[in-house]
């Protein structure tokens, strides 16, 4: 090549374009070895963690190279003719092309001529060219430069996988977990705490265990009412988060107040996320509130003796910017449910307990959970059932609905049979393999001759 090839001007918008290709490049470069790292750690340890983060980087790649074609189109059709690679082009560019002297060289020009000199030092017996003190300053600056990076990659791969806990002293759980399972209390699954009526229940209700042992006196708010099967959805959302969380040693789960979103609740309780859902929440709350307990259960070892609500407060943390609709709200639990909660009295639901409408249902199928336990069944007279149920209708309308719902068998897990012969309820598990080993076994009330 002539020494006017090599002095040619090159184009301000060759250069240009180089240079966002250039950077373009590398973009893409790092993405990929980020996207290799990972699927490295996948082979070893397959994780959907880490496939997300592979579809996330290969997400993130697909615009930027869609960039880089718009690009070299571009410069194509700008210059008319197909010009070198970029890096060959900011490599072969010289100060003196661009017509600048060197005492002004701008940022962009800086980062052209070390580009230049790093090719160059790549290329054995080259010749020097006079005064390169100033090259030897870009060089120290690149080396400079690298040894930050690699001083940064360092402390990248020795920091912790976690970032620190901030504010594990703050004052309320963050109800914010997902994937959990339902759980309830052991002590009101015993005890019939709340109305099975779906109008405004302001009977004082009291109830005792067959031996006396256990007492319950629950008295409803003069305002709201006593507190419903279905305000107990509120408990229940509450009970799951913070088994799960202390499941998890999250030191957030030793406090009593209980933050959490509207929605993030109506979702996990099956309920409809419209406006109206936003105001039964509130009037829940406040027949929680409300209804005041005074028990000789314990819980947790505990026994609490002044009356109590069963929540002790509520507080809207946050309202919708368009409306009065709250958003987040904090609870503050009472210590006897706070107590069964931390001493783990709890029992897993299935799923499928918050898809039974009617509060009766909800009731049996509490009834039937705590009592089968790991058994196959559970035999129950229809007398002391309606009062484990708390229900208040006549013997004869708790009879019908009681056929009712095992005509429909809409319980999850379990099966109910009323017999009209011993007046009695029989529930036992729908699992096949459990019961048809408990029937050849003689242990359930289903097998011959019982």
């Amino acid at each position: 090549m002539s020494a006017d090839e090599k002095q040619k001007p090159v184009s301000a918008v060759e250069v240009a374009y180089a240079l966002e290709l250039l950077e373009i490049e590398e973009q893409l470069a790092a993405l990929e070895r980020t996207a290799e790292r990972f699927r490295t750690m996948n082979e070893q340890t397959p994780s959907p963690e880490l496939e997300r983060r592979i579809n996330e980087i290969t997400d993130r790649a697909a615009p930027i190279a869609r960039r880089r074609q718009e690009i070299v189109a571009a410069r194509d059709a700008a210059l008319e003719v197909t010009i070198a690679p970029a890096s060959e082009v900011i490599e072969s560019t010289t100060i003196d092309q661009l017509g600048k002297p060197q005492g002004e060289l701008s940022k962009v020009q800086a980062k052209i001529e070390s580009l230049r000199l790093r090719s160059k030092a790549r290329t054995p017996n080259h010749n020097p060219v006079p005064n390169i003190q100033p090259e030897l300053d870009f060089l120290a600056e690149l080396d400079k430069e690298k040894d930050e990076a690699a001083k940064a990659d360092k402390q990248e791969r020795e920091r912790p996988k976690l970032l620190p806990a901030r504010y594990t002293n703050r004052d309320f759980f963050v109800a914010d977990i997902f994937g959990y399972s339902l759980k309830d209390d052991a002590a009101t699954m015993e005890a019939p705490i709340y109305s099975l009526m779906t109008q405004k229940d302001f009977s004082i209700w009291r109830w005792a265990s067959k031996d006396g042992s256990k007492n319950v006196e629950v008295s409803p708010s003069a305002l709201y009412g006593r507190a419903t099967m279905h305000d107990k959805d509120v408990l229940i959302f509450i009970t799951s988060q913070m088994t799960e969380a202390l499941n998890r040693e999250r030191p957030d789960a030793q406090n009593r107040a209980v933050r959490f979103t509207v929605h993030n609740y109506l979702v996990a309780t099956n309920k409809p996320t419209g406006g109206v859902e936003y105001k039964r929440l509130e009037t829940a709350l406040d027949r929680l509130k409300g209804t005041t307990i005074k028990t000789t259960i314990r819980t947790g070892e505990k026994r609490v003796k002044e009356a109590f609500g069963i929540i002790d407060s509520w507080t809207i943390v946050e309202r919708s910017p368009n409306d009065e609709r709250m958003i987040a709200v904090e609870i503050v639990m009472s210590k006897w449910l706070f107590n069964a909660i931390q001493a783990h009295e709890v029992l897993t639901l299935h799923p499928d307990y918050f898809r039974l409408r009617k509060p009766l249902e909800r009731r049996l199928y509490e009834l039937a959970r705590k009592h089968c336990g790991s058994q196959s069944s559970w035999k129950i007279g229809l007398e002391l059932l309606r009062e484990k149920c708390g229900a208040q209708s006549h013997i004869r309308a708790f009879r019908n609905q009681i056929q009712d719902i095992a005509d429909a068998d809409t319980l999850p897990e379990y099966r109910m049979v009323y017999s009209k012969d011993t007046d009695q309820v029989i529930f036992y598990v729908k699992d096949p393999k459990k019961l048809l080993a408990a029937i050849n076994s003689g242990k359930s009330p289903l097998s011959n001759g019982r």
